[in-house]
């Protein structure tokens, strides 16, 4: 017996390191790898660690250059060495009687040279009569997307795409959700995962400041944001081996405008420009953050691994303020006073192709993705007296990148991102900046 549950743990493990890993996942009772993972977590105390480190070396093409791709540089260096994450996640499990999952705990932290940061910390309640629904409290990821969702050890791509990040900053927020993923077999709807779910929509980025003293992750206002994904399990196409996955999301929420101003784009007959509105019944006013989004998945075996075509579709409006398109995380204050937001509409998009070389140690990424932050305006039309700021600029990226997975406990990854951003009428806007990075990094795992 002891021979078999190591096998078990030693399977699962294995399934671990290669399989790719949502964040608002489940285990899957259906499955014959998550009942093991079940017996595995009653056998063993029900406690079980994991964790990663992701070491980097990274090359920008000027020093100072603001990214994407792990953050900013400093203004006098154009590489560095640099601890990206470092996670040590624990999950604790327990059982009924029936060997039905009941409860199931989570805290995940961040340790990096930068600093000490929670990434997760979640209680999950199981339906035991139905095996159909549970509820999920406290800080865990958005149900919204499927780059936003996929976690960083399995990502192909060392980090998110620009979208993904200004619309879903730290991916994770405080709140409840409801969660309908069948853990018995159901005759139409096996196939089927739901969440829904009623967030403060600030996220960990959110942070309130009282004299000297900054609090995060608290939020600033009473409005509360819903959000829900629909996506499929993985569905064989027809009689062959390949698979499709599949989802379609929605975002809806907004942030309480603080200020009498608010700001849009209007067409004044001579194109569009910066609309300031002062009225006093926009305090208290709800700025807009609407999202949709579609995404699908196509992965076709071979003899040496696979071939994979991803592809997800966002647009909607977005609120930030005029100089950034980014929900902000402290409500703007200048000089001690509220500053009025800015609605923009929006769209973006990102596509993956993903092709193992020669044997499933060696895969080749092919990226491409665009932000596009205010589909009202392009090109030289943004212009600084028309109010427009480098918060409306569109910017794509190209990535090209190789990984080479060891074992199930180390990959390198070595990925290039080519950064363009339109042309405007912008001053240090004019052309395209020189940004793009190179990115070397070894990723530990257990």
């Amino acid at each position: 017996m002891k021979k078999i549950l190591l096998f078990a743990l030693f399977v699962s493990i294995t399934q671990q390191g290669r399989a790719q890993k949502m964040l608002t996942d489940m285990m899957d009772t259906t499955s014959p790898l998550g009942k093991s993972m079940y017996g595995i977590y009653k056998k063993y105390d029900r406690l079980k660690f994991s964790g990663y480190i992701q070491a980097q070396f990274q090359m920008a093409d000027t020093a100072g250059a603001k990214n994407y791709e792990g953050g900013d540089f400093s203004a006098n260096s154009n590489n560095r060495f640099m601890l990206r994450r470092g996670r040590l996640r624990m999950d604790y499990a327990n059982f009924n009687e029936k060997n039905q999952p009941t409860v199931h705990f989570v805290f995940q932290f961040d340790g990096t040279e930068r600093g000490f940061f929670i990434r997760d910390f979640w209680g999950r309640i199981f339906d035991t009569k139905y095996n159909l629904f549970s509820i999920t409290t406290g800080m865990f990821a958005r149900p919204f997307g499927y780059e936003v969702n996929l976690g960083s050890a399995d990502r192909e791509s060392p980090e998110r795409g620009r979208m993904s990040q200004i619309l879903m900053k730290t991916e994770r927020d405080m709140g409840v959700m409801l969660t309908f993923e069948p853990r018995v077999k159901l005759k139409h709807a096996n196939w089927l995962i739901a969440n829904i779910g009623v967030f403060n929509g600030q996220g960990l980025s959110a942070q309130t400041v009282s004299g000297n003293m900054v609090s995060t992750s608290t939020d600033y206002d009473s409005h509360k944001d819903i959000i829900g994904r629909i996506s499929t399990k993985t569905l064989k196409i027809g009689k062959s081996k390949s698979t499709l996955t599949g989802g379609v999301s929605g975002y809806f929420g907004g942030i309480t405008n603080q200020s009498n101003l608010m700001y849009s784009h209007k067409d004044n007959g001579g194109g569009y420009v910066l609309v300031k509105d002062s009225s006093a019944t926009n305090v208290g006013r709800i700025a807009k953050r609407t999202y949709y989004g579609a995404d699908v998945q196509v992965k076709i075996p071979n003899k040496v691994g696979f071939s994979e075509l991803r592809a997800e579709y966002i647009a909607g409006t977005q609120s930030g303020t005029v100089s950034n398109s980014e929900s902000p995380g402290v409500y703007p204050v200048t000089n001690g006073i509220s500053q009025g937001l800015c609605e923009r509409n929006f769209n973006g998009a990102y596509i993956y192709y993903l092709q193992h070389l020669g044997s499933a140690k060696h895969q080749l990424v092919l990226k491409y993705d665009w932000y596009d932050p205010n589909t009202k305006v392009a090109g030289l039309s943004i212009d600084p007296t028309k109010g427009f700021t480098a918060a409306d600029i569109k910017f794509t990226t190209i990535g090209i990148g190789y990984n080479y997975y060891a074992n199930t406990n180390l990959k390198l990854c070595v990925y290039y991102a080519i950064v363009n951003n339109e042309k405007t009428s912008l001053v240090n806007y004019t052309g395209d900046l020189k940004d793009n990075i190179f990115t070397c990094r070894i990723q530990y795992r257990f």
